[in-house]
């Protein structure tokens, strides 16, 4: 979601040629192919095909097998999206080979070092030579932390640039088109991998459901939990679902009452959309959606979650604001920066 919009603005400009690298860190089918195919993007030119392993195997596979695709190509600039594996060990290898670097998403900070993404985050900044931040308070993190002021680059929010090209093609299903209902995603590990909290979720769902239903696209590695410690959802109204492509994502989004879920980007997404958003964290890297936008965080307090489920269902939710060059328009000022640059 964070590639296609800039694929699609450098495409536009003379002299430039790119080159898409797949690493495969995300394999699955249902969490990969259908976003090209969606997206309107081209195959990746390489795929490195790594696949899943620990953090550390991850991420060494990838520099591992990024190192010569990079070396033979020579490009005058890698651009890196984001805050995955998949970023940091891009950068690091560039880093070596003195190939410049620009990251999508810069300056974004939780203050959470537990978080395997704050990490990435953290050492992506410190070496990229291009720092493109979706909102001041980027700006800021970078700066406080000794960050030359000529590269950062304040664009705006590239995911918000997908978001507004898309939505007119976004349509909800049938049988979610006229009757209310809470969207759910949950695949943090702090959720997830940790027994007692995906109990507590679960019954929390549970009891929130009984009120509004709730459709929940299960990511694989939280389906796989569920499973192997046998949780279900009670007598609640809870419909576990296959994970979506982005359009039907979106689509859900964009008609639910309620959006609950411990992921980066939809809080993002609903911000912009103006649809009521708890995250189940106790810290966000994305604090511009909490601060104008229509995001709350309540931690890992359910009952929090059940409360400020019930009021945001009464209609007395927070009224949220969409925040400064979130206008799907960031793409176009990446490009320019990036030619400038030639």
């Amino acid at each position: 979601m964070k590639l296609a919009p800039v694929h699609g603005a450098l495409a536009k400009r003379d002299n430039v040629r790119q080159s898409i690298v797949h690493t495969g860190q995300h394999y699955d089918e249902k969490m990969s192919d259908v976003f090209f195919r969606e997206l309107g993007m081209p195959e990746p030119d390489v795929n490195l095909e790594v696949g899943s392993g620990s953090h550390a195997q991850q991420t060494a596979q990838i520099i591992s097998r990024f190192e010569p695709t990079v070396s033979e190509l020579r490009p005058d600039l890698v651009m890196v999206y984001g805050d995955v594996n998949s970023t940091l060990a891009a950068v690091i290898v560039c880093s070596k080979l003195l190939i410049r670097t620009a990251h999508v998403e810069a300056g974004l900070r939780s203050g959470d070092m537990t978080m395997p993404e704050e990490v990435n985050r953290l050492v992506t900044d410190r070496l990229s030579d291009l720092l493109f931040t979706p909102s001041s308070d980027g700006d800021e993190n970078l700066l406080r932390e000794g960050v030359a002021r000529e590269k950062i680059h304040l664009v705006g929010n590239v995911m918000i640039d997908t978001l507004v090209r898309l939505l007119p093609q976004a349509k909800v299903p049938a049988e979610w088109a006229e009757k209310p209902f809470i969207l759910a995603t949950l695949h943090r590990p702090s959720n997830v991998d940790d027994e007692q909290s995906l109990r507590d979720l679960a019954r929390a769902f549970s009891e929130i459901s009984t009120e509004v239903p709730i459709v929940f696209p299960v990511h694989p590695r939280t389906r796989e939990r569920l499973k192997s410690l046998s949780i279900d959802f009670g007598s609640g109204h809870v419909q576990l679902i296959e994970p979506l492509g982005y359009l039907d994502f979106l689509a859900l989004q964009s008609k639910a009452r309620l959006v609950i879920t411990d992921s980066g980007g939809v809080q993002e997404e609903t911000t912009y959309l103006r649809v009521p958003c708890l995250t189940v964290r106790e810290n966000t890297e994305r604090p511009v959606t909490c601060t104008i936008g229509t995001n709350m965080l309540v931690g890992r307090d359910t009952q929090r979650l059940i409360d400020e489920s019930r009021k945001i269902l009464r209609g007395e939710g927070k009224q949220g604001d969409i925040p400064p060059l979130w206008d799907g328009k960031a793409s176009e000022r990446i490009a320019d920066i990036v030619t400038s640059e030639k």
